[in-house]
This record gives structure tokens, sequence and C-alpha cells, in this order.
């Protein structure tokens, strides 16, 4: 069993069977005619349930044969223009190379000796992101799993920051009058992130949103002035930069004011915006982002890197201490008068991935510029997505995107009854899904079902944006058929 071991000894063998894999994956990504098979969960469940983990193959080829019938053949491909659906972006070779690396070396970055140069690039990619942030040299920061993390870091800090009785806010009963605010289309992570820090039901306190989807800084702050009457602190105020529904973007100049008004953490929700910091058009939708406490990006959702890759960012590194425990067996305290940088004393993992090197290798290898233009190519397709929405008497289209997303709706001509519709809508999505052809996205506005395309694919064409509409509309009308046919009878 010690020759499956990567070693000085297994350096042929590993070379052989990823290059097999890699082989693999290449043909089926070369083959690839549409971004699903259509599966049921049915369908494939009894082939996965058939198999004997206590049994194995002892064959690479085999396992690579049982893979495909298992995973690669009904596999969803983001990379195929026609995924429209999630926050989910084509990768880019460089970052794969990367991936393949740093698995292969396996590095851990909670400290500097499981490490070394792997701290290093991730500090100077840290920094480097700050300084597009806008964020001075006090600034610091961390790789973290997703999105959710950071905004979870983020309100961690913001928490312990909001000058807390002695003791500090976690188990107090003071805990209660802490006041998270964010719009009503925020990240679902805020309210998961308030449970998680033991905050109260009504901690999270949602302010409504303008027609172009953007948080109404006049009634955030009918709500910072009616927490500070009502004796409660607020704690936080969480702008987003890209909403994960519209790609909206909040108004943070104005939210800035706000929260130096009252003495409030300004945390940026950037997962999906975060690739406005390299785009060469649109870097000033993010006026006002410099101003903030911290900030969360996703690289893999607009920098086109695999998952995960991602961040939380702070204009003041000293406040990053909150997340900070010394263990003598891991990073003892002395290490810090000793400068050796470990970077658990910031992380809210302890084992962690090198993910930091898959940015690394794009940006060395394509630039910043390339990475921007790309996301600028994704932002200009959503313009002509939302062109040909708002001119197809077909659809009713919510809000003109700022980012990448569009949702919009299917309206029938000879039906008005609302739930028919809203039935009509989720069964084309289905009945798209089902058929393999494309992939979208649905939603809720207004209580209404929507359907939604996020747009993360340069190869993406208009073209392909006109066929998606022309096929939901066609599952839409047949569903529609149908249901008067049974009306009828």
């Amino acid at each position: 069993m010690r020759s499956h071991l990567l070693n000085d000894t297994t350096a042929e063998r590993y070379r052989r069977t990823v290059t097999e894999g890699v082989e693999r994956v290449a043909a089926k990504l070369a083959t690839t005619d549409r971004p699903f098979t259509g599966v049921t969960v049915d369908a494939l469940s009894p082939h996965i349930e058939k198999i004997d983990l206590d049994k194995p193959l002892h064959d690479t080829a085999a396992v690579l044969d049982e893979l495909e019938d298992v995973y690669l053949r009904d596999a969803v491909y983001f990379h195929h223009p026609r995924y429209l659906a999630h926050l989910n972006c084509p990768v880019v070779i460089p970052a794969v190379l990367g991936e393949a690396v740093l698995s292969a070396v396996n590095s851990s970055l909670d400290t500097w000796d499981q490490s070394a140069g792997g701290t290093l690039i991730e500090r100077k990619l840290i920094d480097w992101t700050n300084e597009r942030i806008g964020f001075g040299p006090s600034a610091d920061g961390v790789f973290t799993s997703g999105g959710s993390q950071s905004n979870l870091q983020a309100l961690l800090l913001a928490r312990e920051e909001a000058k807390p009785a002695p003791g500090g806010w976690e188990g107090s009963a003071d805990s209660a009058k802490l006041r998270i605010f964010a719009s009503e289309v925020s990240h679902f992570s805020v309210k998961k992130s308030a449970k998680l820090l033991g905050l109260g039901p009504d901690a999270v306190v949602s302010i409504p949103v303008d027609a172009d989807k953007r948080m109404q800084t006049m009634a955030l702050a009918r709500e910072l002035e009616r927490c500070r009457n009502d004796g409660l602190v607020p704690m936080a105020v969480v702008a987003t930069s890209g909403t994960t529904d519209f790609g909206s973007i909040d108004p943070l100049p104005e939210i800035a004011e706000l929260c130096a008004q009252y003495d409030t953490w300004m945390h940026v929700d950037a997962a999906y915006g975060c690739g406005l910091l390299v785009s060469r058009t649109r870097r000033d939708l993010l006026n006002g982002i410099e101003r903030a406490d911290s900030v969360t990006v996703d690289y893999h959702k607009s920098f086109f890197q695999p998952v995960s890759s991602s961040a939380v960012l702070v204009r003041d590194a000293s406040t990053l201490r909150h997340a900070t425990y010394h263990a003598e067996y891991l990073n003892p305290r002395r290490m810090v008068t000793e400068r050796i940088p470990n970077q658990v004393d910031k992380s809210l993992q302890t084992t962690r991935r090198f993910d930091a090197l898959k940015l690394w290798m794009t940006l060395r290898t394509m630039g910043a510029d390339g990475v921007g233009q790309l996301f600028d190519e994704v932002c200009d397709l959503a313009e002509e997505g939302w062109k040909l929405l708002a001119a197809d008497p077909r659809y009713d289209v919510v809000v003109r995107p700022q980012l990448s997303t569009l949702v919009y709706r299917y309206i029938p001509e000879a039906v008005t009854d609302p739930a028919e519709i809203d039935r009509a809508n989720l069964y084309a999505r289905k009945a798209l899904f089902a058929s393999g052809d494309a992939v979208v996205a649905g939603t809720k506005v207004g209580g209404r079902h929507y359907l939604k395309f996020t747009l993360l694919n340069p190869e993406t064409t208009a073209e392909d944006i006109a066929v998606v509409l022309d096929l939901i509309a066609g599952h839409a009308e047949q569903y529609l058929g149908e249901s008067l046919d049974r009306v009828a009878s």
C-alpha cells in the first residue's frame, strides 16, 4: 500500500496517474455539448448505492471508468455557455494548475513551519487586494473558505469592537442589545452569522431597498437613530456590493457617512462584486469601499478561480486579534515577539489549504487586467441580455443590471392569474433543467416566482440568451396548454 503514497519513490507513478485523470477530464470538457444530462436523483442514486467501498478496484483506470458513471458523465458543467444559474464561474487554466500544485505539496497555511513561502504568498495577495480596495498600510486579512465564513469573521470582529462591557459580549445579557443592519436582499449568511455569534432573533434589522434593489439610506438612517434612541447598540452595517439575486450595489459613500456618524462598523460584502477591483471600466461602482472596516471577497466568483478562493480584509490589522488564540504546540505567544508569521493567528480555521496559490498563478500568468477584462465581458453581456428581455413582450425583467445578473419572469399573453404564472415559470425552469439544454436559477420577487440568469461565462453570447429564453417560453407554454386541457376535460 505504500506504493500509493506520494514521495520521491512514487514520483513517476504520480505523473502517470494524474496525467490519466487529466486526460479523462480534458476529453470530457472537449465533448460536453450541454451543461447537464438531465439525470434525476432516482436514476443516479442506485449507481452510487451499489458501490461497496470496502471492496477497492485496485486499478486507477477502473476507478476512472467508475467515476465516469457516477460523476463525470452527469456533472453540472459550469464551463458550458448555457449554464446560466448560480454564482459559479468557469475557471482559468493557471488557477487549475495552481490547484494541482497545492494539492500535491499539501501545505497547511496555519503556521510558518508548515508553509513558509506559502505564508508569504498569501500575505502578498492580501496586501495586493487591500491596495485595490484602497485600504492603507495598516490593513490586513486572511484567506477563507468562502463568503459565508468571511462574513462571519467580519461580524465577529464587529461584535468585539462594539464597545463591549468588561468581559466582552459573548454570553453577556447585553448582547441582546446588539443590532446588525443589512438590506432586505442581502446574503442569508448575515442572519446565519448573527445566530452563530449568539445574537438574538431580532439582531438583524432588514433595511428596504429602492427600485434598483439598493439599500435605502434614508431608511437606514431612521433605523440607526431608532436603535440609539431605544438604548440599543448599532454593531454593524452590512453593505452589499453585488447582491446574489440582482447584482445590485448598495450606495457605499452614503452608508460610510452614516456608519461614521453612528460609530458603527461598516462591512462590505463584495463576494460577487469584487471583480470590479480589477475592472478597467467599472471600478467606480465600488467607490466608498475604501471606508469600510472589513470587506468580503470571493475570488471564486468573479476572478474565475476554482472553489474555494476567498478572503476577509480589514482596514485595521489590530482588529484581527479578536480571532487570535495561542496553543503551545502550534503558535505559542513567544512567536509573536520572534516575528514568526503564523496565519492561524488571524483565521477562524486551523488547518487550511493554500488556496491563495491559485490566484497567485492567475495573476502571474494573466495579470489583473486579464481577469478584469473577463469580468467586464460578462457585465457587458448582461447589459445585452437586459435589452433583449426589455424588448421581449413575453418577459418582465426586474432591474437593469449593475453586474451580470438578470431576474425576469415569463408573462403569458392569455393568462392573468399570478399563481398560474408562478406555476408556469417553476415548470419551465424544472423542464429546462431536466432537458439538460440549459440551467437557470430561480428566486422570488414580491412573493412571486421569477427566473434568473447569473452570467459569469465570457463564452456565453447574446444568442445563447435568446435561445434559452425561447426554450423557457416553450416549456411554459406547454405547461399552460396542458393546464387548460386539464381544466377543459
